[in-house]
């Protein structure tokens, strides 16, 4: 089975760490060449249970791995948004590239990797576009990148220390504006 790749996130910087959203539930992705696609709430939980060997990547570039989700440098959780993650950025030259890009807004959001499990997926036509809903999912990775496959997503930099929590991203940027 080949590894099936997907963008969209919200996504923040702030002190070596973004935050955000590497993949969202119940927003339609762009078009993928003929569908779209939903991912459900759950559809990661397989993962979750069983995730040390998830990795984060700047731009799906094996070379520049981000974090592991075994080392404690990545963290990922479903919630009702959807697959939510907190990444401590490496003290590379790539990761702090990648910071200032996400600061400046050149990079928008996430993607990722995965394998459909067996009766995680279901299509469908309605009202003339292909629908592809996606309930099961095995995660090889998130990564970092400017083109988003879904189109609800945005990025802001964070400006409080990671410990306060997550914050709403949509606030922060009306505060910001």
């Amino acid at each position: 089975m080949d590894l099936e790749i997907r963008s969209g996130s919200s996504l923040q910087a702030s002190q070596g760490k973004l935050t955000g959203y590497a993949a969202v539930f119940n927003k339609p992705s762009h078009d993928l060449g003929g569908f779209r696609e939903i991912i459900k709430p759950g559809a990661f939980k397989r993962t979750l249970a069983d995730s040390a060997h998830v990795i984060a990547l700047n731009n799906h570039n094996a070379d520049q791995v981000l974090g592991r989700v075994g080392s404690g440098t990545l963290r990922l959780e479903e919630d009702d948004n959807g697959l939510r993650f907190e990444l401590d950025l490496p003290p590379t030259s790539y990761a702090r590239d990648l910071s200032a890009l996400v600061e400046r807004g050149d990079v928008a959001g996430c993607s990722f990797a995965f394998r459909v499990r067996p009766g995680g997926e279901l299509w469908e036509e309605r009202d003339g576009e292909t629908i592809r809903t996606l309930t099961a999912l095995d995660l090889g990775e998130i990564t970092i990148t400017a083109s988003p496959a879904y189109p609800d997503t945005s990025v802001a930099k964070r400006n409080r220390p990671i410990s306060q929590g997550f914050v709403d991203l949509n606030r922060l940027w009306l505060e910001t504006v």
